[in-house]
């Protein structure tokens, strides 16, 4: 008999939650919101518990994340720094657990079940309330000294075209401190779903090529999956791919850039893959 697993997508504003096996056995799910590290993991352990048992739990979370210690880290999440997640819900539901990024669980589940099925080399890039990106290199999860952080690359920022100093409370105007929803919304002083202006969005699209290009230089992917609420915006993706072919000059050749195919369940899925490796 297959083992049941359970897999959480870990978010700044929602943990969503599910038991089953894959995308076609998905026995429960429920969506918990984020408040403190004691109120959260409670409500998920107690789902788990009622829904339950499961052989494994897998969690891909908001980070940056310690992945030895299955802990959250520096995160600007108020109150959750240095938050164990992976050894509190192994303690209370007796079962391994493995923690993983959010975007590294994103792009696992697509290389398993979604449009990165049977590539060797993809990335999954999600750019909403934070920039964030996972990488499956030579079929498997790439993690280096740590994990990748994509959105905190440094790309060219023209101060005369642009002078907003940008959003991150880290590095200012790194790639997700210039081009995630909140940088929009600082900069044009509206949400990214209210702002029409073209230029703006001429802008957004040159920036998002920017990051592209360094992640296309560095990994060389075969497909870079693009989610995350600030690319649902009509005709942004297009933009996108023109200005990356200017960007690369027909120097190298430029990775596909696509959907996601499995929209916002890519991360819970993932989790699930994640939880397979924990037993």
């Amino acid at each position: 008999m297959a083992p049941v697993l359970g897999g959480i997508e870990a978010g700044g504003t929602t943990w969503r939650c599910a038991v089953g096996t894959g995308p076609h056995d998905l026995r429960a799910e429920t969506t918990i919101p984020t408040t403190t590290p004691a109120e959260t993991l409670a409500a998920v352990g107690a789902f788990f518990e009622r829904e339950g048992p499961v052989d494994a739990l897998g969690v891909g979370s908001f980070g940056p994340v310690d992945l030895e210690r299955g802990a959250i880290t520096a995160t600007p999440k108020p109150g959750w720094a240095h938050t164990e997640v992976a050894g509190e819900l192994g303690r209370r539901l007796g079962v391994p657990v493995v923690l993983d990024t959010d975007v590294n669980a994103a792009v696992l589940g697509e290389h398993r079940w979604g449009a990165g099925k049977g590539l060797d080399t993809c990335c999954y890039v999600t750019v909403g309330t934070g920039i964030g990106g996972g990488a499956i290199v030579g079929g498997r999860l790439h993690h280096g000294l740590a994990h990748p952080e994509i959105g905190h690359i440094r790309i060219p920022h023209d101060f005369a075209a642009d002078p907003f100093a940008g959003s991150c409370p880290y590095h200012g105007d790194c790639w997700e401190g210039l081009a995630a929803a909140p940088a929009l919304e600082a900069r044009y002083g509206k949400p990214a779903h209210e702002l029409n202006d073209e230029a703006a969005w001429a802008l957004e699209a040159r920036y998002l090529a920017l990051g592209l290009t360094a992640v296309i230089g560095v990994l060389s992917p075969e497909r870079i999956l693009l989610g995350g609420g600030v690319l649902e915006r009509r005709g942004l993706l297009e933009l996108v791919r023109a200005e990356v072919d200017a960007l690369l000059a027909g120097y190298v050749p430029a990775a596909e850039l696509a959907r996601p195919a499995l929209g916002p369940r890519a991360g819970v899925l993932g989790a699930l893959a994640l939880a397979e490796s924990a037993r």
